[in-house]
């Protein structure tokens, strides 16, 4: 595929990029990166995805906008409130890229559609955008199953982790945290409330380790935890190996279908 010279004019500050050039956006509009999750993390995500010029986008979300959403999805606007967030996205990413393409799911994850929407359009990376283990361990296990590179994130107060799994390159998600906690035992947003510009740079974080996947540039976050903690202004780096008896990619898995 040849750029056209809007698209040019338009990606020109990408392109001056030392490592992306005119290949790695070719790169970047010619591929398809799955959202799951259109909420605090999802929102910087996706716009700076569609901003860059990454050619589709598939936004998840079975949930629709709530005027307390707006504190830090700003994906969303008062005038959407009570739409479904997926739609609501689609909408906005359309007026900031009317060129790239937006599919919208308007359903949340479950065992029995992840693969199917994953497999949509063969998306080439997968986000989790989520806010809640259940679709955190789906997330990873689907991957994992279906040999996908995906992205990691959580946050909640002024705390956020980011970790990238690239499969044959690193541990899982599963890696680290073996099994879903029970109800209570880890403080939620509800619980303790989120900043939402702390929710704005990691998601920003997970933007930027899709872009550098797709393109090629620099070194991911595949075996290593990020961890920030907006109080303090603190970034931290923690290594963790691949689990031999991880449940999921570990040398004898027990999790082997959806």
């Amino acid at each position: 595929m040849k750029l056209t010279v809007e698209q040019r004019d338009r990606y020109a500050r990408n392109m001056a990029l030392a490592g992306i050039g005119e290949e790695g956006q070719r790169k970047l509009w010619e591929s398809k990166v799955l959202l799951i999750g259109a909420g605090g993390l999802g929102s910087p995500i996706a716009l700076y995805l569609a901003a860059a010029g990454v050619g589709t986008l598939g936004i998840v979300d079975g949930d629709v906008v709530d005027v307390s959403n707006l504190q830090r999805q700003i994906l969303h606007s008062e005038q959407v409130v009570g739409t479904e967030k997926a739609l609501s996205a689609q909408r906005r990413l359309r007026e900031l890229n009317g060129g790239i393409t937006v599919v919208p799911y308007c359903e949340e994850v479950t065992r029995s559609n992840i693969a199917d929407i994953i497999n949509d359009k063969d998306y080439d990376f997968i986000i989790d955008g989520t806010d809640n283990f259940s679709a955190k361990f789906l997330i990873n296990d689907a991957c994992v199953l279906l040999q996908k590179p995906f992205s990691h994130a959580g946050v909640v107060a002024y705390h956020g982790q980011v970790l990238t799994y690239v499969p044959g390159q690193g541990p899982c998600y599963r890696c680290i945290f073996e099994e879903e906690p029970a109800p209570g035992d880890v403080p939620t947003a509800k619980d303790v409330g989120i900043l939402g510009a702390a929710a704005g740079t990691i998601g920003t974080i997970q933007a930027t380790e899709a872009i550098k996947y797709i393109t090629g540039v620099g070194e991911l976050l595949t075996g290593t935890l990020l961890t920030y903690d907006a109080l303090t202004m603190t970034f931290r780096k923690v290594p963790f190996p691949q689990n031999p008896d991880c449940a999921v990619c570990g040398d004898h898995p027990t999790i082997t279908a959806l």
